[in-house]
């Protein structure tokens, strides 16, 4: 789903109290739906330099499709070789994304030199350009061990045609054959074609380790569901969160089965992962978010992510006492839009997560006919 500005606005007098760096950008806030956006809907043109608070800028590259977007965050830093700044999140690979770093590297940051490239997880508008910057800088990647190999296994994966796995995944969620052809006949490593080369060799950013930018230390949070380690940067002391698609404040994360998992529970791990920002996170931080405007109230809308998910396997559960469904009939409870062919894969995968939640949880029962599953409460 596209971005939305936040709303009917309600004026704020002065700057957030937490940090008060923000009085100088002359903006007015604007609350919507229990989150506070400090600096309104204003965003950063692609490749443009924003300046947010002492040491930490945002620009934007574009995404093709609804997502429109990702915000890319700018940290001062410095290494053995003296100051500059590192780079989170690098965009897709794609002509659009890289000409917008150039016009950045030109404008806003002025010739500066890039430290290091960190990447928040392995999806492609994250990690695409990831291996074009860091090969242009002579720089590292640093990344949570399980998002670089998954990033690395996915590029290294292309072939003619999807493996069998793959289609029979699809089989079971209730694809119908012209819809399997279809899946044929684009071949198999997509992933492949929207990201740079990963590098071959990574720094880890594990769960609670803390790494030191300029003057900034953040502690490495990740979080299951969306992917498998998607890393946060938290700094405490500023009480910023780089949040990535971890935290987003007008959308939800897509979380799905994904085929190198299909005995897996993702949703269970997503909000097992909700659950733990919200005990870590005091709900003052500033979030900064992969896609749409920085904001706080963090506590609530971790709230809200968790109560939507709730809500709708409830409705599912109670949709499944009347009549076995496969996934594909499952659409229409659990997304409010209509699923066309642009977003019918990630639908089925979905769909799936929430079934699965449903079947570990014992709240419903899997019979598998011809290939197809038929799920029951």
């Amino acid at each position: 789903m596209a971005e939305a500005a936040p709303g009917e606005p309600v004026t704020r007098t002065g700057p957030p109290a937490y940090d008060a760096s923000l009085a100088d950008h002359g903006l007015e806030a604007k609350e919507f739906r229990g989150l506070t956006y400090p600096l309104g809907d204003h965003a950063p043109g692609y490749g443009e330099y924003f300046g947010i608070a002492p040491g930490l800028g945002w620009t934007r590259l574009p995404v093709p499709g609804p997502l429109d977007h990702i915000n890319i965050w700018l940290l001062d830093d410095r290494d053995d070789e003296g100051e500059g700044v590192a780079i989170v999140d690098t965009g897709l690979y794609m002509p659009g994304s890289t000409d917008a770093w150039k016009a950045l590297f030109a404008g806003g940051l002025q010739g500066r030199r890039i430290t290091r490239v960190l990447v928040t997880h392995f999806h492609p508008d994250h990690v695409g350009a990831a291996g074009w910057l860091c090969r242009r800088f002579g720089v590292r990647l640093w990344m949570n061990r399980t998002e670089w190999l998954m990033a690395r296994m996915l590029t290294a994966d292309v072939r003619a045609e999807p493996p069998q796995e793959a289609l029979d995944q699809m089989r079971l969620a209730g694809w119908d054959e012209p819809r399997l052809e279809n899946m044929r006949a684009k071949g198999w490593g997509n992933f492949a074609r929207m990201v740079s080369d990963v590098p071959i060799s990574h720094v880890r950013l594990d769960d609670g380790a803390e790494v030191v930018i300029g003057e900034r230390t953040w502690t490495v949070m990740t979080g299951g569901g969306h992917t498998p380690e998607h890393a946060c940067l938290v700094d405490q002391a500023g009480q910023v969160v780089i949040a990535g698609d971890q935290i987003l404040p007008r959308i939800t994360s897509n979380v799905s089965m994904i085929t190198s998992e299909p005995t897996a529970d993702p949703l269970r791990e997503w909000l097992d992962s909700i659950a733990k920002f919200r005990s870590a996170l005091t709900g003052d931080e500033l979030i900064l978010p992969a896609h749409g405007f920085p904001f706080t109230g963090v506590h609530a809308r971790l709230d809200a992510l968790a109560s939507g998910h709730i809500e709708r396997l409830d409705v599912l559960e109670a949709a499944l006492k009347q009549a076995p469904m496969r996934a594909v009939d499952t659409f229409g409870i659990l997304f409010a839009r209509d699923v066309d062919d642009s977003v019918y894969g990630i639908a089925t995968g979905e769909a799936l997560a929430h079934l699965r939640y449903l079947e570990c949880a014992g709240r419903a029962t899997c019979t598998v006919r011809d290939g197809v599953g038929w799920y029951s409460a």
